[in-house]
């Protein structure tokens, strides 16, 4: 028994990692890892000899969970109200940068354009290129021949190469837009927010049609994104306290009200301005961020 666990935890981190990317949902990612282990200690009981190699076992088990999962996710986010977005991960002790391999994947950004893809291309993506698993391993994991898997490999990196942004800032200058950003918004400041974001700027709204005043579909441009913005600051009762925080590998914006998170905002930076902002309103996606 405490054999089985402590394999179970030595892969734990690495297996929320491949849920998470997989999901985008930290909730869900921990309920599927949980299963995982639960097949796992089953399995261990009753046919111990077929587990060739626990990591391995697991992996798998958790792929093909989420799998199955995004397949049913798939119809319901074609019924969900507004843009649909990754629930946001905290990331200040590093801890998940560290099982993720590379910063980027974490992105918010990223998240999203993986939303792009079809549930095969996204776990074959991810296990390749995010967490260095061989083709082989990745045909046994999601049952599929080898070369089927270098195909899928190939269209899905195709896609996020031609999609990714050209240029990430330092952390500094992420840091700073987002400072200036909190004090226009604090001030209620329409010319200052609306210089800091770029003529062409996108913003999404994530609301689940539980938050009020939450877009349903994206705003574009700098003028009419500020309007929006500064405007939807007003359905929150005073004072909101405001934070920045590291989610998803980078500076974030929490704005809270009586210590709870009503708001959490993250952006990508370009070209020394603001290009797109994801904000998340959905109390249920905001559950796993920290109260004050």
């Amino acid at each position: 028994m405490n054999q089985t666990l402590n394999q179970f935890e030595a892969a734990r981190g690495k297996l929320f990692s491949i849920a998470y990317h997989m999901l985008g949902s930290v909730t869900d990612a921990e309920d599927t890892v949980q299963e995982a282990y639960l097949r796992y200690h089953n399995a261990a009981n009753d046919a111990p000899d077929e587990i060739r190699s626990p990591e391995a076992f697991l992996s798998t088990v958790v792929t093909r969970l989420c799998l199955n999962q995004l397949q049913s996710a798939r119809a319901q986010r074609e019924t969900y109200v507004g843009p649909w977005l990754p629930e946001p991960l905290i990331t200040e002790d590093d801890m998940p940068l560290a099982q993720a391999q590379t910063q980027e994947s974490l992105s918010m950004a990223f998240l999203v354009l993986l939303e792009r893809l079809t549930p095969p291309e996204r776990a074959v993506f991810l296990l390749h290129e995010v967490f260095d698993y061989s083709f082989a391993e990745i045909a046994e994991i999601i049952g599929k021949e080898e070369a089927a898997c270098r195909q899928i490999f190939r269209r899905a990196r195709q896609f996020i190469v031609a999609q990714r942004p050209r240029f990430t800032p330092s952390a500094e200058r992420h840091a700073q837009l987002l400072h200036s950003f909190m004090d226009a918004v604090g001030d209620g400041n329409l010319d200052a927010l609306t210089r800091l974001l770029a003529d062409d700027v996108t913003l999404w709204t994530d609301g689940g049609g539980k938050a009020k005043g939450a877009a349903t579909r994206p705003l574009h441009g700098a003028s009419s994104v500020a309007r929006f913005i500064l405007g939807s600051m007003r359905n929150y009762p005073r004072p909101v306290e405001v934070e920045i925080t590291r989610a998803n590998g980078e500076p974030a914006i929490i704005f809270r009200t009586d210590g709870a998170p009503v708001i959490f905002i993250g952006v990508t930076v370009a070209d020394h301005a603001i290009h797109e902002l994801r904000v998340i309103g959905n109390p249920d996606k905001l559950r796993g961020l920290p109260h004050v």
